[in-house]
């Protein structure tokens, strides 16, 4: 058997004899040719080549920080009780048992209980003396907040103000002499303009990740319009900046669309102006100061419009009115549609209570209202939000006062005709019930006639009284459900 071999041929080999037939035929076709340079293929247009985000990360870095806190819990080597049993052996006066030595851990009853860690966020520094932004879900409910920074020193921080409304807080470390970041204007900030967001994902520190500003002004929050991105956030990048090009904070990262708890190319952030408004007034005054109305509103929709003639879906349609608040006594009516606050257009509902939100309280302001077919002004004297808690889900801020406690209940009033229908002559309706109630067996429709045995009158009377509540004692609630009244008891300290 002869061996056969077989040549390798490369690429270049198979394309050099095919190149050779075309030039001659080339030569052949137009005599003359035969030699000369083939003509240049046309520039390609150049590609915008994609930006290096490494000097401003290592620019702003700095200013970013960690943010941990700790929760008190109950401690784990102490023997659990009945609740109801604890709850006995308290009012007797009788010594609840006990499993271990008392101790010099924190781990004694005096201490009630031990610390442990609670949850990781971001923050950055607006300040040189030691002023730090962050979410207010960050450091809300939490026992011990410890600051960062990127030079590893960890500090102590007191929490100056919290607004759960726009989830805003300032902190204060102290420390002088720190880096701070800059602040943005958002006006200027466009939808496919790159933005970067720095921050400590599941606790990683000073992790950057970068994409485009999706969408602006997405109506999601009762206080704000958010800045829609697909900048890579997942826990713990929460409260961190969001920046443009430029180096400048345009946003707090606050708020991810997910259905899985990580990150799906949907998030949102606190846009820097209505941030730094906020802290303003959390660094004065530790809250913040809304105005109200007291209406109750809905959209308007364009068959609506069209029907009453009001041309396009425009302004926020008024459901009811709270009566003896301000916009009764301004005579604005139940079907009233605001169209104008103080000349400003309401182009949608969900825009009013954050103007109305923005006016001083006891400022006069004057409504439009679009009424029988025909605008009219009313002069309003604008009220104070008494509570600064977040409103309940699909409420509308400025509107009849409803209350959310350590109980994990939200109210609302119970109007004349309900109560008529009940046989009532005072309580609050739950609309939703999380947390210590929800573990009560409470239910948003019930009506709640009486807490610790006081009777319930108004929704702004329950929530004095749920603020009273201690997390150390059981609380009686006098529900009724249907045609029948039963008590259940709330235990906030679970």
């Amino acid at each position: 058997m002869t061996d056969r071999t077989i040549p390798a041929v490369s690429a270049a080999g198979r394309v050099a004899p095919v190149l050779a037939t075309l030039a001659l035929a080339a030569a052949v076709a137009w005599p003359g040719v035969a030699g000369a340079q083939p003509a240049a293929a046309p520039a390609a247009a150049p590609i915008a080549a994609l930006p290096d985000f490494s000097e401003l990360a290592e620019r702003v870095g700095p200013a970013v920080v960690n943010i941990r806190t700790t929760e008190r819990v109950r401690s784990s080597g102490a023997r659990e009780l009945d609740p109801g049993f604890e709850e006995f052996l308290r009012r007797f006066g009788i010594p609840l048992p006990r499993s271990g030595p008392r101790g010099g851990d924190g781990d004694d009853e005096a201490s009630g209980g031990q610390t442990q860690p609670r949850g990781v966020g971001s923050g950055f520094v607006i300040s040189a003396d030691g002023y730090v932004m962050t979410n207010a879900h960050v450091v809300d409910g939490a026992e011990e907040v410890i600051v960062t920074l990127t030079d590893k020193r960890e500090l102590k921080a007191r929490i100056v103000g919290a607004d759960t409304r726009t989830d805003v807080a300032v902190v204060k470390i102290d420390a002088t002499g720190l880096p701070t970041v800059k602040i943005g204007d958002v006006g200027r900030l466009k939808v496919g303009e790159w933005v970067l967001a720095i921050g400590s994902p599941f606790g990683l520190d000073n992790t950057v990740t970068a994409g485009i500003v999706s969408a602006k002004q997405r109506d999601t929050g009762d206080y704000l319009n958010f800045i829609q991105t697909d900048v890579a956030i997942n826990p713990g990048n929460s409260g961190g900046p969001l920046l443009n090009l430029r180096g400048e904070v345009v946003g707090i990262n606050s708020q991810i669309y997910s259905r899985s708890g990580g990150f799906m190319g949907i998030s949102f952030a606190i846009p820097i102006d209505d941030a730094i408004r906020v802290a303003d007034q959390l660094r004065a005054t530790g809250r913040v100061v809304r105005g109200r109305i007291g209406v109750q509103i809905a959209p308007v929709t364009q068959e609506v419009a069209e029907a009453i003639g009001l041309g396009k879906a425009a302004g926020a349609l008024v459901r009811n009115v709270e009566k003896g608040g301000p916009a009764d006594k301004a005579g604005v009516e139940a079907g009233d549609i605001i169209t104008r606050v103080d000349g400003k257009p309401v182009e949608r509902s969900g825009e009013l209570p954050r103007i109305v939100g923005a006016i001083k309280p006891g400022s006069q302001s004057t409504l439009t209202v679009f009424r029988r077919g025909a605008p009219r002004d009313l002069k309003v004297t604008v009220a104070e939000f008494e509570d600064d808690r977040p409103a309940r889900a699909g409420a509308t801020p400025g509107s009849a006062p409803a209350a959310k406690s350590v109980l994990g209940l939200t109210v609302t009033e119970l109007g004349e005709a309900q109560k008529r229908q009940l046989g009532v002559r005072g309580g609050v309706r739950v609309d939703t019930v999380e947390g210590a109630a929800a573990r009560a067996g409470l239910r948003p429709g019930d009506v709640i006639l009486a807490l610790d045995n006081t009777d319930i009158s108004d929704a702004r009377q329950f929530q004095a009284l749920a603020a009273k509540a201690e997390k150390s004692r059981v609380v009686s609630v006098l529900v009724r459900r249907g045609d029948a009244v039963n008590y259940f008891v709330i235990r906030p300290s679970r």
